[in-house]
């Protein structure tokens, strides 16, 4: 049995409860210039022939992956990089209209998650290439936003980038393949995790407190037994009915769901009630979070760990 936490609605039921003076700090903090050029993909790739491309990414998920593909050779900043701003509603600042006035490429979520990015860069720069992962992915809006979850959105993002960073910058072109080439490899444990777990554990069931984990849960071969009821009222972002809530309890007091997919950047009483039965109930409980992990040292070794300890819990062999 697995339940799996989305995180659209985590983040919704963090900025109800957070104070105004708390939600400031962590606003603040959220819009920093990125801080992933630390990371060893980007260390280890040796020095730009030509002069960095500034690229502005919206969200931390791609972020991370977009200064891994354009490593010295682009300059990137990331808008939100706190797990406590919510995309979804979130007022851009003079010094993020800063930041894309001065971008070449501009990358996007899609999916109704960061709209906010899409608006700016074309009031801002409406001249500049705009990467919209949803786009790149055939995604609609109103579709699950979550698409770092996908693996062959990562894919489809890491070809566009690369080939639009190619294109404003072809005297980089080698170099851009170079990390292109790299990138492949550091997601070989990922790619490796996941044809084993749908190899030995597809037809397993999960549950969802939210759709964060929807799009991997598909491509595992995971089985979504979340109450049709409380599924509904989450997409609405709205509470679950005492009788959803309920029914999602017995189904994991019954042993009907394999894992519990929780995710520990947002709690609240229907998600704490959750993990509580499913703890009195001996179901595996898996945290999986929507941003990029605190101490994560890329994306690839945040989703990785996610995997492992998903493989773990549903008795998935090394």
């Amino acid at each position: 049995m697995i339940i799996v936490f989305d995180r659209s609605v985590r983040l919704r039921e963090l900025c109800r409860t957070t104070t105004f003076l708390l939600g400031t700090l962590l606003l603040l903090s959220g819009c920093a210039d990125n801080d992933w050029s630390t990371r060893k993909h980007v260390a280890e790739a040796g020095p730009c022939p030509v002069a960095p491309v500034n690229v502005v990414v919206s969200v931390d998920q791609w972020g991370d992956i977009v200064t891994a593909l354009g490593a010295n050779c682009a300059k990137v900043k990331t808008v939100l990089v706190s797990s406590a701003v919510n995309p979804h509603d979130y007022e851009p600042s003079p010094r993020d209209a800063a930041f894309f006035s001065g971008s070449q490429l501009v990358v996007v979520n899609g999916a109704d998650y960061d709209p906010w990015a899409s608006k700016l860069a074309a009031k801002v720069v409406p001249k500049v290439p705009l990467i919209n992962v949803a786009t790149v992915t055939k995604t609609p809006d109103g579709d699950n936003p979550h698409l770092w979850y996908r693996p062959s959105a990562i894919t489809a993002l890491a070809d566009a980038v690369t080939n639009e960073l190619t294109r404003l910058s072809p005297s980089a072109a080698g170099y851009f393949a170079t990390q292109r080439s790299t990138f492949a490899t550091e997601l070989t444990p990922y790619d490796r995790l996941i044809a084993r777990i749908k190899l030995t554990a597809a037809g397993k069931s999960y549950a969802a407190t939210e759709s964060i984990f929807t799009y991997m849960a598909a491509a595992l071969g995971l089985t979504d037994k979340t109450p049709e009821g409380y599924r509904r009222a989450i997409a609405n972002d709205t509470d679950p009915s005492p009788g959803d809530l309920a029914a999602f309890q017995r189904e994991l007091a019954d042993h009907h769901i394999d894992v519990l997919v929780f995710n520990p950047q947002t709690q609240g009483s229907v998600q704490d009630q959750i993990r509580t039965v499913a703890q009195q109930a001996g179901v595996p409980i898996v945290n999986t979070t929507e941003t990029v992990a605190a101490n994560a040292e890329s994306f690839e070794s945040w989703q990785t760990g996610q995997l492992a300890s998903l493989a773990r819990a549903l008795n998935v062999s090394n």
